[in-house]
């Protein structure tokens, strides 16, 4: 595929002036700018009528298959009626049954309901809202959050705060705060003859020491449920986040449940938290809160946390974070059909039948001798490629397997965008079993491109 398709003017055009996001633009020489005319279903149609099966939901937002009617209708409707309204003293009734219906949803106990607009900033919300409550409850003191290693949290400087991937960190560390990071339970760390339950209790063990330490200055615990996305697709098991809940209230500081990413049906269950049983004190929603049509994003808290902040004004303990479009009523009434289609239809129920389909496809691969692992939550699945197998020695950074891998799948109608040298799987969930074998297909054929020299 050359880099500037012959008389593609939209190309031209885009290169003439944006700025895109991860992006070295210098790629853009050799690397193709794709031009995308409409969606239709899980697949992507460019301008020149090639199709791209959508491996990754565009980001990982996409849920039901992009121009969904059902998501499609509720926005031209919603846009017929009110677009926008200053949402300080001021309610509309999407905002409002979009909050019913998540508080009814979400795990126990997540009774409040705080809007932003996008992923990053309801990590930020979390992370003022918890270290906000403690300086109302008079512990000023608590200023500091624990994360774990091989985490991703957003691209704000808070956000970015409490990361650990270095690619994205390392640039701005003289402006952020310092994390206390504790050691992620990634099932991949395992030493030999660990299952993954016994890492997550040995990391456990890790976390307590370090509470035992810091737990007098330190907010909350901040964690990706289940699945570290940007990290490397780095999965763990429940067991980890039942444990987190009880340290949490032995010491009494909060948790804080990033499902920006592993919520809404990705890991099998609605939410990933529901597979520990455990209600968080924050939980961050956002990426497929709206089936990928519109950023939004909502942080659910507890009575208790709200009731922190509840006081006459001149107490001035109230929470003063805003943003522009916050409760936008488009994005709330998209977002609510989303969860219409969740009540309507068996959505977990088909996922887990494509569940079982991909790690059938995948499992294969596990004797590839560049393949480290073969790992799989729900509806995402990600593999590891290495240089040498038995010692899980990975290939140089700078030879940039993973991308040849996205550059095949484009070849060959498949969008498929690694981390690095893991190649993950986390499409709409209307693939087809047919759809699946196409994407693993060619992320195969990739891979013996990707290795072979």
């Amino acid at each position: 595929m050359n880099a500037f398709p012959a008389g593609d003017a939209l190309v031209r055009r885009d290169l003439s002036h944006l700025w895109h996001p991860c992006t070295q633009m210098h790629d853009h020489q050799t690397v193709p700018m794709v031009p995308i005319a409409r969606g239709e279903g899980a697949w992507l149609i460019g301008t020149d009528g090639r199709r791209y099966l959508d491996g990754i939901s565009s980001w990982w937002t996409n849920l039901f298959g992009h121009a969904h009617p059902r998501l499609a209708g509720a926005l031209a409707e919603q846009a017929r009626t009110l677009e926008h309204v200053i949402f300080a003293g001021f309610t509309h009734e999407p905002a409002v049954a979009l909050a019913e219906e998540l508080v009814r949803v979400t795990p126990p106990g997540l009774e409040r309901v705080f809007y932003a607009d996008n992923g990053s900033a309801a990590i930020e919300v979390a992370l003022k809202m918890s270290f906000h409550y403690w300086l109302n409850q008079g512990h000023g003191e608590k200023t500091r959050f624990i994360a774990l290693t091989g985490s991703y949290h957003g691209e704000t400087l808070g956000a970015l705060s409490v990361s650990d991937v270095a690619l994205y960190r390392k640039t701005y560390a003289p402006l952020l705060l310092t994390p206390i990071l504790a050691p992620s339970p990634d099932a991949y760390e395992a030493q030999p003859g660990e299952d993954p339950a016994a890492v997550a209790r040995r990391r456990l063990d890790d976390l307590r020491a370090l509470l035992e330490r810091h737990a007098h200055e330190v907010c909350a615990v901040i964690v990706e449920p289940l699945v570290q996305c940007a990290g490397g697709m780095r999965m763990y098991h429940p067991d980890y986040l039942t444990g987190l809940r009880a340290l949490c209230d032995a010491f009494g500081v909060h948790f804080i449940a990033d499902e920006i990413a592993v919520g809404f049906g990705r890991t099998g269950s609605l939410f990933a938290c529901e597979q520990a049983g455990v209600s968080p004190d924050f939980m961050c929603l956002s990426k497929g809160l709206t089936g990928g049509f519109l950023p939004l994003s909502a942080v659910l808290t507890t009575p208790r946390v709200y009731e922190a902040f509840y006081a006459e004004y001149s107490a001035g303990k109230a929470f003063l974070h805003s943003h522009s479009y916050t409760g936008n009523p488009l994005a709330c009434r998209v977002a609510l059909e989303t969860l219409r289609i969740f009540r309507d239809e068996p959505v977990l129920e088909r996922n887990r039948g494509l569940a079982s389909h991909l790690a059938a496809r995948l499992a294969p691969l596990r004797d590839h001798p560049h393949v480290a692992d073969v790992r799989q939550t729900g509806m995402i699945a990600a593999l590891e490629l290495v240089a040498d197998k038995a010692g899980r020695q990975p290939f140089p950074a700078a030879e940039r397997r993973g991308l040849r891998v996205y550059l095949h799948g484009l070849e060959n109608g498949a969008l498929l965008r690694p981390l690095g040298d893991v190649i993950y799987f986390m499409p709409p969930y209307v693939i087809t079993p047919q759809e699946i074998d196409h994407l693993v297909d060619t992320a195969v054929a990739g891979i013996a491109q990707a290795v072979s020299r």
